[in-house]
């Protein structure tokens, strides 16, 4: 009888483990992707912020990984938040900058095929909570459009600039909200929490876009009051620029972009506040009982900004690197990318895989057991965030339109910026030179020829985006 009960169990375990090579099935994991608004590679404290503090940020990354040469999609928000969720770079997506329409963002094209409708595809059931950037009411990029069963929070981004308002939007509809008291940061991590909440057996996605730091410069006063008198203040002042931001918008008062008197004290409390709610969130990971299937992502849309008396020196907001936002240089694009995934992402490594937000539509595709589209830029990174080894792009792209036409390249450790068309390549040998201070192309004419060479490949034409030689 004892022999007969081993026989059973030796072939429930055989069957279990599956022919030889082949990993056990997995369950799909939830995912929340958390993302904030023109925050540089060293705003928190896991990339080397001194000033303030950031205790959920480095808690998640000493529970999982932090990837020190991770890319955003553009040096600005719009073309950035479209590669992210369509896995193209700029070279290749319909969206390549901001605001360039009368009435405001370029919406996402009915045709674009993103992360959340094909995690919908899988079973998911997928939500948007803060700013969305892709599509305002009436025109294919509305959220519900592109994916997501449930939005709530800025459509359009000059509105995503007030931390008060009066509305935002759920489901394309407009809610009436307290312009005095409803910090947008408070409301969207309370919808966060109700969407984790809801009771729907799915596996779920959840894009989290907080509106932090970027102007205005406010948060509410008991964060406020932690860091008033803390740092040295210089008011700042710009009154041109305020109007241009404030328009004639319904939602009114705001500072705008006008003069913080205390912007120093704001800008860390708004991240500090950010922080204490990203860590309410993971602690309801778990006290839900899934956070060993939820894996969650921390990152940033683009460098640092110094609108609406933002210091990026003072903070060192790009943490030693060259630019910031609308640069192509690597405080421009370069971001802070922490993944925890208990049981599963290794907790405590520091990993220097260069990977960039196109490559987020592949990675979460693999994860829910699909295959990505054709036609994309990304690949998945599935095994480099459970530490194995991964292939990653042979180069990586980018174009900028604010100024002209600005193209960078990054080819193993190799950064080349193009500041105008017909201009010569700049070269940096990142691995040597990681503040991009010294260019080198003179004594590299041959990676200069091939960098060239490949960027006569790198972008298809578009009208709205013009580019030239």
């Amino acid at each position: 009888m004892v022999g007969r009960s081993l026989a059973v169990l030796m072939l429930l375990v055989v069957a279990g483990a599956g022919s030889a090579g082949q990993q056990p099935q997995r369950t799909p994991p939830n995912i929340v992707f958390i993302q904030a608004d023109d925050l540089g590679f060293g705003d928190v404290g896991p990339y080397g912020q001194k000033r303030f503090e950031t205790p959920a940020l480095d808690r998640l990354a000493r529970e999982g990984t932090r990837f020190t040469q991770y890319y955003s999609g553009s040096t600005v928000c719009a073309p950035s938040r479209a590669a992210l969720m369509t896995g193209k770079h700029t070279g290749h997506a319909w969206v390549r900058g901001n605001g360039a329409l009368p009435e405001g963002d370029v919406p996402l094209r009915a045709e674009e095929v993103t992360i959340a409708e094909l995690l919908r595809e899988r079973g998911y059931r997928t939500g948007l909570v803060g700013k969305w950037g892709l599509g305002q009411p009436g025109t294919p990029g509305m959220p519900d459009k592109q994916g997501f069963e449930y939005a709530f929070g800025f459509l359009d981004q000059r509105h995503a600039h007030r931390q008060f308002t009066d509305h935002f939007y759920r489901n394309g509809e407009i809610v009436k909200v307290d312009l005095e008291h409803d910090y947008a940061g408070d409301m969207f991590t309370k919808e966060a929490t109700a969407f984790i909440e809801r009771d729907d057996k799915r596996p779920f996605f959840l894009y989290l876009n907080y509106t932090v730091p970027h102007a205005e410069l406010r948060a509410p006063e008991d964060s406020m009051t932690v860091y008033r008198g803390k740092f040295p203040e210089k008011p700042f002042e710009n009154a041109k620029a305020d109007a241009v931001q404030s328009g004639s918008r319904p939602d009114r008062p705001s500072l705008g972009y006008r003069s913080q008197p205390t912007p120093h004290a704001a800008f860390a409390a708004m991240i500090n506040r950010m922080d204490r709610d990203i860590g309410r969130l993971v602690d309801l990971l778990a006290s839900r009982g899934i956070e060993r299937n939820t894996v969650v992502l921390f990152t940033s849309d683009n460098g640092p900004h110094q609108e609406g008396g933002a210091d990026p020196a003072f903070f060192n907001s790009s943490g030693g690197l060259r630019g910031i936002k609308r640069d192509l240089y690597e405080g421009g694009i370069r971001v802070p990318m922490i993944v925890r995934w208990p049981g599963t992402v290794p907790a405590g490594r520091t990993s220097a895989h260069p990977w960039a937000h196109w490559d987020m539509l592949p990675t979460f595709v693999d994860l829910a057991g699909g295959k990505p589209p054709s036609g994309i830029d990304g690949i998945s990174m599935a095994r480099a965030l459970r530490g194995e080894a991964q292939p990653t792009h042979p180069y990586f792209y980018w174009e900028f339109h604010e100024r002209g036409f600005q193209q960078a390249v990054r080819m193993g450790q190799w950064k080349a910026v193009r500041l105008k068309p017909g201009a010569p390549l700049e070269l940096y040998d990142l691995e040597k030179d990681g503040r991009e201070e010294h260019d080198v192309a003179a004594a590299h004419a041959d990676i200069v020829a091939k960098i060239d060479a490949y960027l006569k490949t790198a972008r298809t034409p578009s009208e709205r985006w013009p580019g030239g030689r």
